[in-house]
Order: C-alpha cells, then sequence, then structure tokens
C-alpha cells in the first residue's frame, strides 16, 4: 500500500517571496510517514527543504521546528495550536506563513 500524499501551498509574504524562486506560493507535496499515517506540516517543511533549501532556513531554525518570529496558520488556524510540525494536513491544504507580530 502506498502512503497517503497531499498538495501543499506555502502562501508566503511578499518579504520572503524573492528566497521561494521569487513566488508568493510555493506547492510541495507532502508524504506521509506511514501508510496509515496523514501528511504533516513536519512532512511539508521537509520537502521544502529539499526544493528550496534557503527559504525553508528562513521557516525553521536548526532544531527543524518553526523559528519563534514565524507563525504558520493551516485553513486557518495557528500550526503552534494545532499540534506543530506533527500538524495533520488536508489534501490541498494552504500554509499562510506569517512574520510574527
Amino acid at each position: 500500500m502506498a502512503k497517503p500524499v497531499t498538495l501543499v501551498t506555502f502562501v508566503l509574504p511578499s518579504t520572503l517571496g524573492h528566497w521561494g524562486s521569487g513566488a508568493t506560493e510555493v506547492r510541495v507535496f507532502a508524504v506521509a510517514d506511514s501508510d496509515e499515517g496523514r501528511p504533516t506540516l513536519g512532512a511539508a517543511l521537509h520537502t521544502l527543504r529539499r526544493t528550496h533549501p534557503m527559504l525553508e532556513k528562513r521557516l525553521c531554525d536548526e532544531y527543524g521546528g518553526i523559528r519563534r518570529h514565524i507563525s504558520m496558520f493551516v485553513c486557518g488556524e495557528n500550526a503552534r495550536r494545532l499540534g506543530g510540525l506533527s500538524c495533520a494536513l488536508p489534501p490541498g491544504a494552504e500554509v499562510y506563513v506569517l512574520p510574527a507580530l
């Protein structure tokens, strides 16, 4: 059986757009860890690390967690409240990235 995969769109503020090849939207595939699992925000960031390494460095700290000054919203909810990197992503998820105020 194949692991579940979902397309994730990271919606970036213009200040981070040039790290994402000049785009304000970056799409990546997130792959679940197991056949029964769901793709997570951590899995999406892992793919982002391979496709846009400079952007991922702006979003994640040296331990792989979301930087303190960055907020990510999944389906309108703050990802930190949904479990951070272990937050399950629905099919076609949009992750809004915002500098924390």
